[in-house]
Protein backbone atom coordinates (compact mmCIF):
# COMPACT_ATOMS: atom_id res chain seq x y z
CA UNK A 1 0.00 0.00 0.00
CA UNK A 2 2.66 2.35 0.73
CA UNK A 3 4.21 1.67 -2.54
CA UNK A 4 0.85 2.42 -4.58
CA UNK A 5 0.67 5.63 -2.11
CA UNK A 6 4.37 6.62 -3.54
CA UNK A 7 3.00 5.95 -6.69
CA UNK A 8 -0.18 8.12 -6.58
CA UNK A 9 1.92 11.19 -5.22
CA UNK A 10 4.00 11.21 -7.99
CA UNK A 11 0.93 10.88 -9.94
CA UNK A 12 -0.88 13.21 -8.84
CA UNK A 13 2.50 16.30 -8.31
CA UNK A 14 3.32 15.41 -11.91
CA UNK A 15 -0.59 16.84 -12.98
CA UNK A 16 -0.04 19.74 -10.99
CA UNK A 17 3.18 20.47 -12.74
CA UNK A 18 1.61 19.99 -15.73
CA UNK A 19 -1.40 22.03 -14.79
CA UNK A 20 -2.89 23.50 -11.81
CA UNK A 21 -6.77 22.40 -13.24
CA UNK A 22 -5.25 18.71 -14.04
CA UNK A 23 -3.89 18.30 -10.93
CA UNK A 24 -7.03 18.77 -8.71
CA UNK A 25 -8.64 16.88 -11.06
CA UNK A 26 -6.21 14.02 -10.47
CA UNK A 27 -6.44 14.83 -6.87
CA UNK A 28 -10.26 14.14 -6.88
CA UNK A 29 -9.52 11.06 -8.74
CA UNK A 30 -7.38 9.90 -6.73
CA UNK A 31 -8.85 10.52 -3.35
CA UNK A 32 -12.55 8.87 -4.54
CA UNK A 33 -10.36 5.49 -4.72
CA UNK A 34 -7.99 6.17 -1.82
CA UNK A 35 -10.69 6.90 0.77
CA UNK A 36 -12.88 3.91 0.43
CA UNK A 37 -9.32 1.97 0.30
CA UNK A 38 -7.44 3.03 3.15
CA UNK A 39 -11.19 2.58 4.82
CA UNK A 40 -11.20 -0.94 3.72
CA UNK A 41 -8.15 -1.62 5.01
CA UNK A 42 -8.32 -0.38 7.94
CA UNK A 43 -11.41 -2.24 8.67
CA UNK A 44 -9.17 -5.32 7.61
CA UNK A 45 -6.57 -5.03 9.98
CA UNK A 46 -8.90 -4.27 13.00
CA UNK A 47 -10.80 -7.54 11.97
CA UNK A 48 -7.65 -8.94 11.51
CA UNK A 49 -6.85 -8.89 15.14
CA UNK A 50 -4.77 -5.50 15.41
CA UNK A 51 -6.16 -2.66 17.87
CA UNK A 52 -7.86 0.47 16.18
CA UNK A 53 -5.11 2.24 17.42
CA UNK A 54 -2.47 0.31 15.68
CA UNK A 55 -4.00 -0.27 12.41
CA UNK A 56 -4.61 3.58 12.10
CA UNK A 57 -0.99 4.29 12.79
CA UNK A 58 0.26 2.22 10.03
CA UNK A 59 -2.35 3.19 7.83
CA UNK A 60 -1.15 6.87 8.25
CA UNK A 61 2.29 5.69 8.26
CA UNK A 62 1.49 3.82 4.60
CA UNK A 63 -0.44 6.83 3.85
CA UNK A 64 2.02 9.51 4.21
CA UNK A 65 4.34 7.75 1.29
CA UNK A 66 1.94 9.53 -1.13
CA UNK A 67 3.34 12.62 0.48
CA UNK A 68 7.05 11.61 -0.33
CA UNK A 69 6.06 10.71 -3.89
CA UNK A 70 4.39 14.25 -4.77
CA UNK A 71 8.02 16.02 -2.67
CA UNK A 72 9.96 13.59 -5.07
CA UNK A 73 8.11 14.40 -8.23
CA UNK A 74 8.14 18.20 -7.14
CA UNK A 75 11.86 18.14 -6.32
CA UNK A 76 13.28 15.92 -9.79
CA UNK A 77 11.24 18.28 -11.98
CA UNK A 78 13.48 20.75 -12.59
CA UNK A 79 16.15 18.02 -14.47
CA UNK A 80 13.54 15.68 -15.36
CA UNK A 81 10.25 16.11 -16.85
CA UNK A 82 7.62 14.19 -14.60
CA UNK A 83 4.20 15.35 -16.92
CA UNK A 84 5.64 11.89 -18.50
CA UNK A 85 4.31 9.50 -15.52
CA UNK A 86 0.86 11.18 -16.61
CA UNK A 87 -0.34 8.72 -19.10
CA UNK A 88 1.10 5.49 -16.99
CA UNK A 89 -1.42 7.17 -14.16
CA UNK A 90 -4.09 7.34 -16.89
CA UNK A 91 -3.36 3.53 -18.07
CA UNK A 92 -3.51 3.02 -14.30
CA UNK A 93 -6.95 3.80 -14.28
CA UNK A 94 -8.37 2.25 -17.33
CA UNK A 95 -6.79 -0.89 -15.80
CA UNK A 96 -8.93 -0.96 -12.74
CA UNK A 97 -12.11 0.22 -14.33
CA UNK A 98 -11.24 -2.81 -17.07
CA UNK A 99 -10.23 -5.27 -14.82
CA UNK A 100 -12.48 -4.76 -11.58
CA UNK A 101 -15.50 -2.78 -12.80
CA UNK A 102 -16.80 -3.98 -16.03
CA UNK A 103 -16.80 -7.96 -14.79
CA UNK A 104 -19.05 -6.49 -11.93
CA UNK A 105 -21.41 -4.86 -14.69
CA UNK A 106 -21.23 -7.81 -16.75
CA UNK A 107 -22.96 -9.91 -13.79
CA UNK A 108 -25.97 -7.80 -13.91
CA UNK A 109 -28.05 -9.26 -15.83
CA UNK A 110 -31.39 -7.79 -17.47
CA UNK A 111 -32.23 -4.71 -19.64
CA UNK A 112 -33.03 -2.40 -16.62
CA UNK A 113 -29.67 -2.84 -15.52
CA UNK A 114 -27.81 -2.68 -18.60
CA UNK A 115 -30.04 0.63 -19.59
CA UNK A 116 -28.69 2.36 -16.09
CA UNK A 117 -24.88 1.54 -16.53
CA UNK A 118 -25.39 2.36 -20.12
CA UNK A 119 -26.85 5.70 -18.66
CA UNK A 120 -24.55 6.25 -16.07
CA UNK A 121 -21.75 5.80 -18.35
CA UNK A 122 -23.21 8.61 -20.41
CA UNK A 123 -23.73 11.02 -17.99
CA UNK A 124 -20.17 10.19 -17.03
CA UNK A 125 -18.29 11.33 -20.71
CA UNK A 126 -21.07 14.08 -20.42
CA UNK A 127 -19.97 15.31 -17.08
CA UNK A 128 -16.40 15.39 -18.73
CA UNK A 129 -17.42 17.76 -21.73
CA UNK A 130 -19.27 19.89 -19.53
CA UNK A 131 -15.86 19.91 -17.61
CA UNK A 132 -13.92 20.56 -20.40
CA UNK A 133 -15.48 23.69 -21.41
CA UNK A 134 -16.01 24.84 -18.27
CA UNK A 135 -12.25 24.81 -17.85
CA UNK A 136 -11.30 26.26 -21.05
CA UNK A 137 -14.11 28.68 -21.49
Amino acid sequence: DALHNLLDGLAVAAAFIADVRLGIGAWLAVAAHEVPQELGEFAVLVHGGWSPKRALLFNVLSASSFLIGGLVAHSVSARIDVTLLLPFSAGGFVYVAASDLVPEVKRTHGVRANAFHLGAFMTGIALLYVLRAAFEG
